[in-house]
């Protein structure tokens, strides 16, 4: 994708905001990212950001229960929101001529909110939440296998080491109180980024926002979130789950460099020649060769804030056999590099990833706000496939030497020792 003219304007409450022509269909992208996540809770509060992606959705001073999903659903949007570590986001992708209802929607709870939070909302959502947690992770065979695995890779008190779903407890203690607090720590304009893509009028969509948005006070400056630097591990630290699972598996998570550099660019094509898919090295090795494994995959979760994330998943009878290997495929990796069918099929995943990311309106807006939010630059986006084309053979060699080093890991074993 050639690189798309952007209109980028800040209103005088802080609010920034993106706008990109899009003429191919005429439906506008509305996509907001909050600089507020997991990563910024305190301790005795986890899961606050997550309860709050689901109360946002429950009325407003001026829009009663259920009238946000009822008036864009009316209207025919897709809309949905998301938590993770370091942002909520909230999305909309509307007919062109119905971006108005959505503008006005957003600046109503970003601005009024608390006007509809009462005790039955928080006390609704919360068993929600709660829901959710049963059924995607404490009743899902592996379903805390990435909460376990952050608990062991960061030492306590870390902003990375619980994840955005939240404990049980923590969620049952969450007060009226905190969630005011919480909306008025986070949920400022100038905590936030507005993304508009779509078949608009970059100079109408801006008069518009300023419009809905305009007039919402700045609120607070958000605090600075705590430190999250964590290098390579020095040794493996493990644990072995006791859980009734349809197979053993292993599972394992190596710290990368945090995103915005170069380095996670070569350490991400490593992950992907390693283990990203069916044509890599560990599924080659694992599954076709040595038939120790019925799946393994490996994939990265970047993060601005601290380190990145890769994952290693394997399911097979013998974890401790599939412990063995990789610490022979990742010392083969260190010491010999990829070779240059390899670098190239990884560079052409970066490249068709990028793509996938930004061929609609609702997938760009979301990307435009994520690089305003986290690196400044709305226009980063457009420079992904360059800058993992940049990378060289050399490069990933070195990362993973660093990065993906044998014996440096934590590791859940499901049917296995702890090692």
């Amino acid at each position: 994708m050639a690189e798309q003219p952007l209109h980028e304007h800040t209103l005088g409450n802080g609010l920034r905001v993106v706008v990109c022509e899009d003429h191919v269909v005429p439906l506008a992208a509305v996509n907001i990212w909050y600089g507020v996540g997991s990563r910024h809770e305190r301790a005795g509060r986890t899961g606050l950001a997550h309860l709050f992606e689901h109360l946002m959705f429950q009325g407003s001073a001026n829009v009663a229960e259920g009238e946000h999903a009822a008036l864009l659903e009316s209207a025919g949007a897709t809309f949905n929101a998301s938590t993770s570590f370091e942002r909520t986001n909230y999305y909309e992708t509307v007919p062109v001529s119905h971006l108005d209802l959505a503008l006005w929607l957003e600046a109503d709870r970003m601005g009024t909110l608390p006007a509809a939070l009462t005790q039955a909302n928080l006390d609704n959502q919360r068993d929600v939440v709660k829901n959710e947690r049963r059924q995607r992770y404490d009743n899902q065979p592996y379903g805390t296998a990435f909460e376990r695995l952050c608990a062991l890779t960061f030492p306590d008190g870390h902003p990375y080491a619980h994840t955005p779903i939240g404990s049980m407890e923590d969620l049952d203690a969450t007060t009226l109180e905190d969630c005011a607090d919480f909306f008025g720590t986070w949920y400022a304009p100038g905590n936030a980024v507005l993304s508009i893509v779509g078949d608009v009028d970059p100079e109408a969509t801006l008069a518009a926002v300023e419009r809905y948005f305009g007039g919402l006070p700045t609120g607070p400056q958000a605090p600075p979130a705590r430190p999250g630097d964590l290098g390579p591990l020095a040794a493996i630290k493990a644990e072995a789950v006791d859980e009734e699972v349809p197979s053993p598996a292993y599972f394992a998570m190596f710290p990368l460099p945090a995103d915005g550099g170069a380095e996670i660019e070569a350490a991400e094509l490593a992950v992907e020649i390693l283990g990203g898919g069916s044509g890599s090295r560990l599924y080659d090795r694992m599954v076709r060769r040595d038939q120790i494994a019925t799946e393994v995959w490996a994939g990265v979760t970047r993060l601005a804030g601290g380190p990145s994330l890769a994952i290693v998943d394997a399911i097979g009878p013998d974890p401790d056999k599939i412990a063995e290997v990789l610490d022979e495929e990742l010392a083969r990796f260190a010491t010999a590099g990829p070779d240059a069918d390899e670098t190239a099929r990884a560079t052409a995943q970066a490249e068709r990833g990028f793509l996938e990311q930004t061929e609609t309106v609702t997938g760009l807006a979301n990307a435009l706000s994520q690089n305003a939010t986290q690196f400044g630059d709305p226009a980063r986006v457009f420079t992904a496939p360059g800058r993992a084309a940049a990378v060289t053979a050399d490069e990933i060699k070195e990362m993973a030497g660093r990065w993906l080093s044998p014996g440096a890991r934590s590791v859940l074993t499901y049917g296995g020792s702890a090692s």
